[in-house]
């Protein structure tokens, strides 16, 4: 049994290296991001994504015959949690949402004219994606509910349907479409639903809006660098055989090796947020006085870092623990461990930036510090990629499958328990029969 909680050195290497250039180069560009225009902002770092590529970081999550470089979940997670600190380092790494899943989704589905036509350029930064699943009327967190729908015409299909909170999708180059394509009551669930790609200004494709979010307040167009969480009407918009992505009823299979290694990759970069949270807790402790001493003084803020650290401890370890579980095992043996992290770190998250907010107080709840807006972001992720309650409910049945039953009192039932111990220890107990079988023992050994 190996158990290691060192990183190879070699590899720290790169760490400390993403470190830096996240704190230094990234951090501060973010500050300024709303004042740049999009053409000013890609002069600014367009340079730092060819130091990525360079040092060969780009895409890291891809299989090298894709371009990255093959480093399983392990590393990934620990390069994560350091661009988690702020929102464009993914960006600049070449493995931001929804752009980086979708390209995971295409490695395995796509054939080789939709890997020249879409993956490649996706993956060059050429192209941006969306994934629209999601939809206002059907539970989210239920994909077998879904509504839209795709019927055969020609040599192609035409797609029906409303979504929403399709990310990104106000200004995608293209959509990745989860659609319902076999109306069979006979064919199983989870086989009726076919990817597709529907390309901007596709006829019949509508971005209606974005839509308003407690991240992002206000409804829009998105913002100058990025498309919020859209809706999207689809009216009779047809799409040729080529633009499926897979086989007919693969949906469900594409969009489940999509989500479940983001997931991974999303924790640990809660993990990076906390971090810089705590922080953030940590220097207004020492530095801010009431009544003459320093809050770290105070039991209550004492117990708030404590509480916080071991939070995020905890959490850490479990994220890395399940992206290890995959490397090794596989991603099937590795879901409930990512359902754990998935549900658990979304609330650390929450409770560690609303700790940090209180220590603040009144500057913590303003825009003074990025706390208010990490805060607002942070609630989104107990409902995204699955619900806290989907992941519960998830978690709860993979660990009960193997309880087996039992008829009467619990296998714990002590005097059950006690009696079958008597049995077995009789000649060691205190009372008649076992005095005489424990005599008879010792007169033997003479």
């Amino acid at each position: 049994m190996a158990w290691d909680f060192s990183t190879d050195p070699e590899f720290q290497k790169e760490l400390d290296w993403i470190r830096e250039i996240v704190i230094n180069e990234i951090e501060p560009l973010d500050l300024l991001k709303d004042e740049m225009s999009p053409e000013a902002w890609r002069r600014a770092t367009d340079p730092l994504k060819e130091q990525v590529k360079a040092r060969g970081l780009w895409a890291a999550h891809l299989d090298p015959e894709l371009g990255g470089k093959g480093f399983g979940q392990l590393p990934l997670a620990l390069m994560h949690e350091i661009l988690g600190r702020t929102p464009s380092a993914p960006n600049i790494f070449g493995n931001q949402a929804p752009d980086s899943g979708n390209s995971e989704l295409l490695a395995v589905g796509a054939n080789e004219a939709q890997r020249e036509r879409w993956l490649w350029p996706l993956l060059a930064g050429k192209l941006s994606s969306s994934f629209a699943l999601t939809e206002p009327h059907t539970a989210g967190s239920d994909p077998t509910g879904i509504r839209t729908n795709a019927v055969r015409e020609g040599d192609g299909w035409v797609i029906n349907g409303l979504k929403w909170f399709a990310s990104n999708a106000s200004v995608a180059d293209f959509v990745l479409v989860f659609a319902v394509t076999d109306q069979d009551p006979a064919t199983p669930r989870h086989r009726r639903a076919s990817m597709f790609v529907v390309e901007r200004d596709t006829p019949g494709m509508t971005v209606v809006r974005d839509v308003g979010t407690m991240a992002h307040p206000y409804e829009g167009t998105g913002t100058r660098h990025s498309g919020g969480h859209a809706e999207i009407v689809f009216e009779n918009c047809w799409v040729p055989d080529e633009n499926m992505i897979g086989q007919p009823g693969d949906a469900f299979m594409l969009a489940q090796r999509r989500l479940n290694g983001g997931r991974i990759h999303h924790a640990m970069r809660w993990v990076g947020q906390c971090r810089r949270a705590f922080e953030m807790m940590c220097e207004r402790a020492v530095s801010r006085k009431v009544g003459g001493t320093p809050l770290a003084d105070r039991q209550l803020i004492q117990q708030m870092i404590t509480k916080s650290s071991i939070e995020i401890e905890a959490f850490r370890l479990m994220t890395l623990r399940a992206a290890w579980i995959w490397d090794n095992q596989g991603p099937k043996a590795a879901r409930q461990a990512v359902s754990e992290i998935k549900y658990w770190g979304a609330q650390v998250l929450h409770d560690v930036l609303d700790r940090a907010i209180q220590i603040h107080g009144a500057m913590g709840y303003s825009t003074d510090l990025p706390l208010e807006s990490m805060y607002r972001t942070a609630r989104n992720f107990r409902i995204s990629d699955g619900a806290d309650e989907v992941h519960i409910q998830q978690v709860a049945r993979m660990i009960l499958r193997n309880v087996q039953p039992v008829d009467g009192y619990p296998s714990e039932y002590v005097p059950a328990r006690r009696a079958e111990a008597r049995r077995r220890f009789a000649h060691l107990l205190d009372s008649p029969d076992g005095a005489g079988q424990a005599a008879a023992g010792t007169e033997a050994g003479k």
